[in-house]
């Protein structure tokens, strides 16, 4: 039965797209590129180098996820830190061993520390006060503390305005001495990657000294190259001779195993410009973890080159102890991963099931479902801590885990390992999760994969839309595939050009008409029949009129083409004249299938591809709606014509490009707003999209966001339709 009820909606929110580089984080990336912060080859005696970038670094709070205390060690300065609106507020940087260092500086943004403290520790828990600060405006401040330890800490103690405290970058510089003859200690050693463009950029070719070959990735992100030095071997530097398709965020990670890794440099470039990175320590493996691809393509490298020096006892790597796995063996591959938890008997600290989130149990994270959540439960208010745990039915090993994070998420848990589900090994740790999408990559064995949560992110418990493990190993089960092409925007699948006879009705073949009243406070009554008519001249007519049925005031038109015709992805358009006056609210919009078999909204998706208020025809609107984001808060934006002119002077041409990535829309074919798919998903929630949808056309009369009809609404008045078409 076509659904006669249009859930709640009001103007959207913009969505929250990433900003550009300003100026100054692009001069930062710049210093970066140009080794401003790096040792490079030839200097043999010491340097100061910025100790703390990269480095873990953690916070008494934060603004929001949008501002970690990682960024304040990121060494963009575009990116900041923010603390909660609170006085005695404190950020510290692990320096990963004990340092000695010279100077700090602070980037502060607007929301400064009128005073301070800097602190230092050799465990993270006792700490000495090597400073007392004070600034008067947020200039940047280069201060000269010699000083020596693990973690430094700096306190505001009073902020400066009601906000919290803010900094762009948080530095700890220092000097170190390089060894006194670096040498390239990766040529020829056995080289790994994440996945190759082909057989002729394999991973051998960033090791091989030869600047006319290169290695190259395949076009995803995150993408990986790591090296086998053979031996434990002191760095001094690695450097990296980009290709043309370079990766414009990376980090430099290093282990002494192969197995627990170690982020020594974290970059974000604009060039693909050699660059030449300080590192420090012992390591046998080093890694480029690139995150994001500066181009279309791939990440590529002509030669990824690792400097330092390794003692004269070290065993040729073609003969290694017996007791040691073979070099020419690597980790395993992530691009050979499979999800291991689809379908897999899921178990929890505690489970949800009222009204707010109905049975919302653990298998409903496990079932790569994107509207669907475990949520834990609330017996006598939400408290610290929890768990939920996933039985792959075998050992398996583990390279990657997913988190699709409801608002309530964690800021503090581990991903746990066990054999037995009784001792458990922890692969990985945070207590600066940032909530939304997380993808972690983890290396572990095991048949039981837990999420231990140990820090909630607000005043509520724990909720994940989808806690997914990949690997290999274990006893998966195919998850469900689409075989769906890619959409082809100039093959015609449906179409109604209104051609019918003045008075007729919508073509029963295609349309389902509506009848009864609307939600959100709409005035009208969709009739089944009269209000939904042909002109006689190519357009249908849907026509308000100020008229009693159906226990209202007013009639209206509604129809969609459920079960009739239903599609996933397209181009979505219909050539529409919308009428003015108080109350109006024509809309042109999709409805997930899943609706007409029971899923209620918005857990099924919404696709709103224009509304128009009557009070205000210049602008319309184009929204998204999701469980994480519907209603007045729903993804989407706002645009008018260039001229500003009212768009109820005319027919305008509406339209959706519906993909894979996203959705695209247009208004006289010009791009308005852009919803992509991981931007969504890592800004505000599950994508819920890629599944059958309908069209849906209707005129409400009044409602929660157009208000009220009044004396000045003209009646009867339509909205008329030249065409609808759907390309596929």
């Amino acid at each position: 039965m076509a659904p006669v009820l249009r859930p709640a909606a009001g103007p959207p929110a913009v969505g929250g797209r990433s900003a550009g580089r300003t100026a100054i984080a692009a001069l930062a990336v710049l210093a970066v590129a140009l080794g401003l912060a790096a040792v490079h080859a030839d200097q043999a005696h010491a340097a100061t180098v910025v100790l703390s970038q990269g480095k873990t670094t953690t916070a008494s709070s934060v603004e929001s996820a949008a501002t970690p205390a990682s960024s304040a060690t990121d060494g963009n300065a575009g990116t900041r830190w923010s603390s909660s609106f609170a006085d005695n507020q404190w950020i510290q940087v692990d320096l990963g061993s004990t340092q000695t260092f010279t100077e700090i500086d602070l980037t502060w943004e607007a929301a400064y520390a009128s005073a301070y403290t800097i602190a230092v520790s050799d465990n993270g828990s006792t700490w000495n006060t090597l400073s007392n600060g004070t600034a008067t405006s947020p200039a940047k401040q280069a201060l000269a503390i010699n000083g020596s330890g693990r973690y430094v800490r700096l306190t505001g103690t009073t902020r400066a305005t009601g906000y919290g405290i803010s900094l762009f970058e948080f530095q700890v510089l220092g000097s170190t001495t390089p060894p006194a003859n670096p040498t390239l200690v990766s040529k020829g050693k056995p080289t790994t990657a994440s996945s190759s463009e082909s057989a002729a950029t394999p991973a051998s070719s960033a090791t091989d000294g030869d600047l006319g070959t290169r290695w190259s990735s395949a076009f995803a992100d995150p993408q990986w190259l790591q090296v086998d030095l053979g031996s434990p071997t002191t760095l001094s530097r690695v450097d990296l001779t980009w290709e043309a398709a370079y990766a414009s965020k990376y980090t430099i990670q290093t282990s002494t195993d192969g197995t627990t890794w170690n982020t020594a440099s974290t970059q974000s470039i604009t060039s693909n410009a050699k660059q030449s990175i300080a590192l420090s320590g012992v390591a046998r493996y080093v890694r480029l973890n690139a995150t994001a691809r500066a181009t279309g393509y791939g990440v590529s490298l002509w030669e990824f080159e690792v400097f330092g020096s390794a003692g004269s006892t070290t065993p040729p790597v073609t003969t290694p102890p017996v007791t040691t796995p073979p070099v020419t063996t690597p980790p395993v591959d992530p691009g050979t991963s499979v999800l291991l938890s689809y379908k897999k008997p899921g178990t929890a600290s505690s489970s949800q099931d009222d009204g707010t989130c109905y049975q919302c149990t653990p298998d409903k994270a496990l079932d790569a479902d994107a509207a669907s959540r475990w949520a834990s439960a609330n017996p006598a208010g939400w408290v610290d801590p929890g768990w939920i745990q996933v039985d792959l039915a075998a050992t398996a090993h583990i390279t990657k885990v997913v988190l699709q994070w409801d608002p309530a998420y964690a800021t503090g848990y581990q991903i746990q390992v066990s054999p037995n589900g009784t001792t458990w090994n922890t692969i990985y740790t945070t207590t600066t999760g940032k909530g939304l999408k997380e993808t972690l990559n983890v290396t572990g064995d095991g048949r039981y994969v837990r999420l231990n949560l140990t820090k909630r992110s607000s005043a509520y418990g724990y909720s994940l839309y989808g806690f997914d493990v990949y690997g290999t190993g274990g006893q998966p089960v195919q998850p469900p595939t689409s075989n769906i092409p890619a959409p082809n925007f100039t093959r015609l699948a449906f179409a109604d050009e209104f051609n019918g006879a003045a008075g007729s009705g919508p073509d029963t073949s295609k349309w389902t008409v509506d009848a009864g009243t609307g939600q959100n406070g709409e005035q009208q009554y969709y009739t089944p029949s009269g209000n939904l008519n042909m002109d006689g001249q190519g357009h249908l007519v849907i026509q308000a009129r100020k008229e009693a049925a159906g226990g209202a005031q007013y009639t209206s038109g509604r129809m969609n083409t459920s079960n009739k015709y239903m599609f996933t992805y397209g181009r979505v358009e219909a050539r529409i004249k919308v009428p003015t006056g108080q109350g109006y609210w024509p809309a042109f919009w999709m409805m997930g299938a899943d609706f007409l078999t029971g899923r209620p909204w918005p857990y099924n998706g919404e696709v709103d591809i224009m509304e128009v208020l009557g009070k205000d025809t210049t602008t319309s609107y184009s929204t998204l709606h999701a469980p994480a984001y519907n209603g007045a808060g729903g993804y989407g934006g706002s645009y008018k014509l260039p001229s500003g002119a009212p768009l109820s002077n005319d027919y305008h041409v509406w339209a959706a490009e519906w993909d894979a990535s996203g959705i695209r829309y247009y208004l006289d074919n010009q791009l308005v707003f852009t919803a992509d798919k991981a931007t969504v998903e890592s800004t505000r929630g599950p994508w819920i999209y890629d599944h059958d949808f309908y069209v849906i056309l209707n005129l409400a009369v009044g409602g929660d966001w157009p208000g009220p009809v009044d004396a000045t609404t003209p009646f009867p008045s339509s909205m008329l339709v030249d065409y609808v078409r759907v390309y596929r």
